[in-house]
């Protein structure tokens, strides 16, 4: 028998469109149904009512035709391999699994559940059991799925080409479990390596690439939580956590996520914390990037368990009352070869010209945010974690690397704006799109910006100019503090304005100050490891900078082991150093940062108005000899006032006049010298009752390398 063209291409595996030779199909009035199953030695087709018609074999290498018992919707075929005989239903019997309408929406990139068509969801169709298969490739000449059910040949499951380079199929008895990749064929007809699916909800442990199938919808829901946590005046304290490194067990083995489960909510939770941060818990290849080059963007990482499992920590911080944060990365992605990268032989995702697809700083690839599908693809992998895992915000890494298109770049290595200027444009359109939608469906979350450089209204609302985030990390305050704290207290009085400078903007933006994860590697020490002095000093410049941080106005994060004074330098490979728990240096810092998130949720002066500059007023701002800084943060009643003293210097000061606002009894509510956290428990015995005169004072003792809060009776 002479094949036609369209055969050869089914046999050579480079037909575009399969489902127009294989499959059910009318020769004049007769039904026949062409089948290609490589390695079979004979086929039948299976009736709906039990009758068989053997096909015949036209080319060795599987292919077969012959006539339909009847035209049935989900006729069957049994083949043989030797002795070995399967039935299985026709993929290429099943009709489109987009409809007109996801097309639309689709082609439009407005489709704000691309998560619920494109990926692999199990599913029945004509009440065959299997699993569609849905990708975007649209400058492929074909695709196919691979995977456990097929051997991994590219020839059994080609796919059906929609338009806008949708590629689909579905795959009968395929489910849960599976393993499978998409074979692409370039548009010159080159072979691509195999793909992992950009839409996976789950994939194999690295080194392993591939995708899992998995049902998303029957991952359980965390339960959610009962207040709003994320307005600007509630108290924000939030304990950034890299899961892999927070704890291990045994021979240095990772926790999984519902060990994590048990432990991490309940820690966090007991040290006053409002949010958990967990740095980028989707997949990612390599372990030293963090996850901050992920290559399954809707895939909890599997180094720690499943979907359900990741779901289970979720679950567990809300039960305990705690927000969940999730770092999120759609400022860059690595140029693995299964990864997004020239993903349909192509240039898709990232930009072709290096001079705007690559970071130089990271080698690694730049999504093209001009590009409608892949903005619907990163928005609507921010909706998903809000949806599917009941997250409560999304932290943005990055954002100053996609605001610059000369972001970390020589002169002369960068694209200029259609205007001529350094601004992406498309970047700006994308971000203000994410924040809208994230606001518009999830009012309750919030979004915050890791954002270093002087760009307005960057917490601003989008109707104003602004970029529409919830927050901003204050990275200029945590450089200038950390700059100030790490001088020897001799030398801290030249230095003086950077305290004084964060608070000539801090009401600018909505601000988080961060002492994040990049604060203790790359040679910059621990926090601990910046203080100076002796043992005792250096522990008293800890316990004074982060009481110094609590009472300054914004939100608050801290990165795990901060919280206890950790000496070394984080690393990923190890567990944070929880012997050091047995010193009472390290018990005591601990014990302060539980007491300052303790003060900083119960008195409305410290977070009530964190974001507006009608909460703080400067009462001494320029003792720079003395080392001395005071200052009264104000909540929304009259009354409530929280008095700060803040020295740093090693000296103690006695009957230090201090102006306040009402007359009477103040209390000292903190100390950061008592001896419960370490110190050397000088202080005001508990109480202060104001001078007689016409404008109340306060005679004070303030303590060496310390700081005070007072409220009034």
């Amino acid at each position: 028998m002479t094949l036609s063209a369209e055969a050869y291409a089914i046999i050579e595996a480079r037909h575009s469109d399969p489902f127009h030779y294989l499959g059910p199909h009318f020769e004049g009035d007769r039904a026949i149904v062409r089948a290609f199953m490589p390695q079979a030695t004979r086929v039948e087709a299976i009736g709906e009512n039990g009758q068989s018609a053997e096909l015949e074999q036209i080319h060795e290498a599987g292919l077969f035709v012959g006539p339909l018992p009847r035209l049935a919707t989900a006729y069957r075929l049994r083949a043989s391999f030797g002795d070995n005989v399967v039935e299985l239903y026709d993929p290429y019997a099943f009709p489109p699994i987009l409809s007109d309408f996801d097309l639309y929406l689709l082609g439009e990139g407005t489709h704000q559940r691309l998560y619920d068509k494109l990926g692999a969801h199990p599913m029945t169709i004509e009440g065959v059991p299997g699993c569609a298969f849905v990708v975007l490739a649209p400058n492929a000449r074909r695709v196919s799925v691979v995977g456990d059910f097929n051997g991994w040949d590219a020839r059994r499951h080609a796919m059906r080409v929609r338009p806008n380079g949708y590629w689909e199929i579905f795959i009968p008895h395929v489910g849960p479990g599976d393993h499978y990749k998409f074979d692409v064929t370039g548009p010159h007809g080159e072979s691509l390596p195999l793909k992992s699916d950009p839409l996976a909800f789950a994939a194999e442990v690295r080194p392993k690439t591939a995708s899992i199938v998995l049902d998303e919808t029957r991952i359980p829901r965390p339960v959610a939580l009962s207040e709003p946590v994320n307005a600007v005046s509630a108290p924000m304290s939030i304990y950034e956590v890299h899961l892999g490194s927070w704890r291990r067990k045994g021979d240095n083995q990772w926790l999984t996520y519902r060990e994590l489960a048990e432990t991490l909510p309940a820690y966090a939770k007991d040290l006053g914390f409002t949010h958990v941060e967990f740095l980028p818990v989707s997949e990612h290849p390599f372990d030293g990037s963090w996850g901050y080059q992920p290559t399954g963007l809707y895939a909890p990482t599997s180094r720690f368990g499943t979907p359900e499992d990741f779901a289970s920590l979720v679950d567990a911080c809300h039960r305990e009352g705690l927000a969940v944060l999730l770092d999120w990365v759609p400022g860059h992605f690595p140029d693995d070869p299964h990864g997004l990268a020239s993903f349909d032989g192509t240039a898709f995702y990232e930009h072709a010209n290096p001079l705007q697809g690559r970071h130089l700083d990271w080698g690694t690839l730049i999504y093209n945010f001009g590009r409608t599908e892949v903005a619907n693809f990163l928005v609507s992998n921010a909706l998903f974690w809000l949806e599917r895992y009941g997250v409560d915000g999304l932290r943005v890494d990055a954002v100053a690397s996609m605001l610059y298109l000369d972001y970390s770049r020589p002169p002369g290595e960068w694209i200029p704006n259609k205007y001529g200027g350094r601004e992406n444009l498309e970047a700006i359109g994308f971000i203000r799109r994410f924040n809208s939608e994230v606001f518009g469906k999830f009012p309750n979350a919030t979004t915050a910006a890791e954002e270093s450089t002087s760009w307005p209204q960057v917490s601003r609302p989008i109707e104003f100019g602004g970029l529409g985030f919830g927050y901003k990390w204050n990275m200029g305050w945590m450089h200038d503090t950390l700059n100030y704290i790490s001088k020897d207290p001799i030398h801290r009085k030249y230095h003086h304005d950077q305290i004084l400078f964060g608070l000539h903007y801090a009401f600018s933006e909505n601000f988080i100050l961060p002492l994040s994860h990049d604060e203790v590697v790359h040679g910059k020490r621990s926090i601990l490891g910046r203080m100076p002095g002796d043992e005792w000093q250096r522990f008293a410049n800890l316990r004074a900078y982060y009481s110094f941080m609590f009472s300054h106005p914004g939100k608050k994060l801290m990165f795990m082991g901060c919280e206890f004074g950790q000496e070394r330098e984080w690393s990923h490979d190890h567990s944070l150093d929880w012997h050091l728990l047995e010193q009472p240096k390290h018990l005591g810092i601990q014990n302060l940062v539980r007491d300052l998130n303790a003060m900083y949720r119960t008195l409305p002066a410290l977070h009530e108005l964190d974001c507006d500059p009608a909460g703080f007023e400067w009462i001494v701002a320029n003792d720079a000899g003395a080392n001395v800084y005071i200052w009264i943060r104000k909540g929304n009643a009259p009354r409530d006032r929280c008095l700060v003293l803040a020295n740093f210097a090693p000296n103690i000061y006695h009957e230090y006049r201090v102006k306040v606002p009402f007359p009477g009894k103040w209390r000292e509510v903190f100390n950061s010298d008592s001896a419960h956290y370490g110190g050397s428990n000088v202080g005001n015995a508990g109480a202060v009752e104001t001078l007689e005169g016409l404008i109340p004072h306060l005679n004070l003792t303030i303590p060496p390398l310390a700081v005070i809060f007072l409220v009034p009776e």
